[in-house]
């Protein structure tokens, strides 16, 4: 019974990948766009080679990020999904486009810092490069032109951006996601200094959604801690792509 259930999920899913077609722009961000498709529950996320930095203040174009940004969240979502942690990720389609779930989305980030670097430093007026020992945990509203503001669970409950079990989730989520991949970057002689992840609903479960790319983390050497994130292009570092290459043939991703 459970190998004939699971070989119809296997033949739903091959499917769904061999008849899947992308239709209109949903949306478009700072450097990738959502599409719809023809299956209902699922969209089609296209990585550019967009970059931008301080709420898109700062724009550039790339060439290779996007390809390296798609690889690389395939391998992290396939990796959590190995770990237990559901995901809205369903598969690679091309070097640019990623079949996932439909999800309503949370309009929040929640963060985690296992390093001081970037604005907690300036916040609290930190040195970077401070271990932070237990990691900080951060919820921030995902809203370009108010900057992203801090918030609290109290804000999130009382604007309905999600409930406080979902609330509650997404911080036990996000930890386990810290667990898993501490040691995953570890191993491969990196640290990972700090991440956002966002969360939304997909028929009552909340899944990861979004991504996990270089864009959206920040990632040192462990010897040297040198940068090898986002911050080579906020703070003008220069060899952004070589960076996320370099980050992801150490993973394993290519």
């Amino acid at each position: 019974m459970n190998g004939s259930f699971f070989q119809k999920l296997i033949n739903l899913y091959l499917k769904i990948m061999e008849n899947i077609k992308k239709g209109e722009l949903l949306t478009t961000g700072k450097a990738k766009s959502l599409y719809e498709s023809n299956e209902a529950e699922y969209l089609i996320m296209h990585y550019r080679d967009d970059t931008s930095a301080f709420d898109g203040k700062k724009i550039e174009s790339l060439e290779g990020k996007g390809t390296i940004n798609n690889k690389f969240n395939a391998f992290i979502m396939k990796y959590l999904e190995e770990e237990g942690i559901q995901t809205h990720f369903v598969d690679l389609i091309n070097d640019t486009d990623s079949l996932v779930k439909r999800l309503n989305m949370a309009p929040v980030e929640c963060v985690v810092r296992n390093v001081a670097a970037g604005s907690i430093c300036k916040r609290l007026g930190l040195e970077e490069g401070i271990d932070l020992n237990p990691p900080t945990f951060e919820f921030f509203y995902k809203d370009d032109d108010l900057g992203d503001p801090m918030i609290n669970e109290y804000h999130i409950k009382s604007f309905g951006w999600a409930t406080e079990d979902q609330v509650k989730e997404m911080q036990v989520k996000t930890f386990e996601v810290n667990s898993a991949l501490k040691k995953l970057f570890t191993d491969a002689g990196m640290i990972l200094v700090d991440y956002k992840l966002e969360f939304g609903d997909f028929n009552g479960q909340l899944l990861l959604g979004d991504e996990f790319t270089p864009d959206g983390c920040r990632v040192w050497d462990v010897e040297t801690r040198e940068k090898l994130d986002k911050d080579r292009f906020r703070q003008g570092l220069g060899d952004v792509v070589e960076s996320y290459q370099i980050m992801a043939k150490r993973l394993g991703v290519i």
